[in-house]
């Protein structure tokens, strides 16, 4: 095992939140291959930040006003709903601005053969909705929400969905019942290719194994996912994305 391996599986050993931070991915392709920078081994942190910190791109303050800052949220473990706030924050800190301008919420998972409901999307919905009445969000959408459920969601909310995935890999053109409700209530229809599950416990824990071996990767569990893209308004340029996960250690 080398040195960075080592000092990797000594933090690991000692914390217990674990972020992850892959800066602006459009950077990569101009970096040296690089470790992501962490703390030093003699600190031991109980929450560890790792961040591809020569890809960390934060937005000029001159030039905010001609970004879109738009961010899609994956809950990977469905019982942390609190955890909402958290991925907000830490996006706004690493774009350097205090407000985001569209977030959009993944299905949170649900047990197998369960349909997704409304009393499944109440609790981040609520998060959601107190971080736009905070200044932290302008616009809050939804993903993969059929007619049924998006008219129910928007029936009880306080704060109203602004739009709506769709994913046409699954269904080939947007469905009319759906068009005409979004329609009706002014929620703009976006198309997406996510896979169903994009994170899974499973896959982070092997992908954690395989990076730092001889490690207990199955003593943490990914929290949530947070995808972050920042767009020239004027010409639709990607001027930055990139992805920041959380992960606790059981029973932390």
């Amino acid at each position: 095992m080398g040195t960075d391996s080592r000092a990797a599986k000594a933090l690991l050993a000692r914390a217990r939140t674990l972020h992850l931070q892959t800066g602006n991915l459009l950077n990569w392709g101009r970096l040296r291959k690089k470790c992501p920078s962490t703390h030093s081994e003699e600190e031991f942190p109980d929450v560890l930040e790792c961040t591809v910190s020569h890809a960390v791109e934060k937005i000029n303050p001159d030039e905010r006003e001609e970004m879109k800052v738009s961010a899609k949220l994956f809950i990977v473990e469905s019982n942390s709903s609190s955890s909402t706030r958290s991925a907000v924050d830490m996006a706004c800190s690493v774009l350097g601005v205090a407000q985001l301008d569209s977030v959009i919420i993944a299905s949170p998972p649900i047990e197998d053969g369960v349909n997704l409901s409304l009393e499944h999307l109440q609790p981040y919905w609520e998060e959601l909705e107190n971080l736009v009445q905070s200044k932290k969000i302008v616009a809050i959408g939804t993903s993969d929400l059929d007619k049924t459920q998006l008219e129910q969601l928007y029936q009880w909310a306080q704060v109203k969905p602004n739009s709506n995935q769709v994913n046409l890999a699954s269904c080939c053109v947007m469905p009319p019942d759906l068009t005409a409700f979004a329609k009706q209530f002014d929620i703009q229809l976006l198309t997406h290719n996510d896979p169903k599950e994009l994170l899974s416990e499973a896959s982070f824990q092997e992908a954690l194994q395989e990076s730092i071996p001889d490690i207990q990767a199955h003593e943490w569990v990914p929290l949530w996912l947070l995808r972050y893209s920042v767009i020239v308004k004027s010409r639709g340029i990607i001027k930055s994305k990139g992805y920041i996960l959380q992960a606790k250690r059981r029973g932390s």
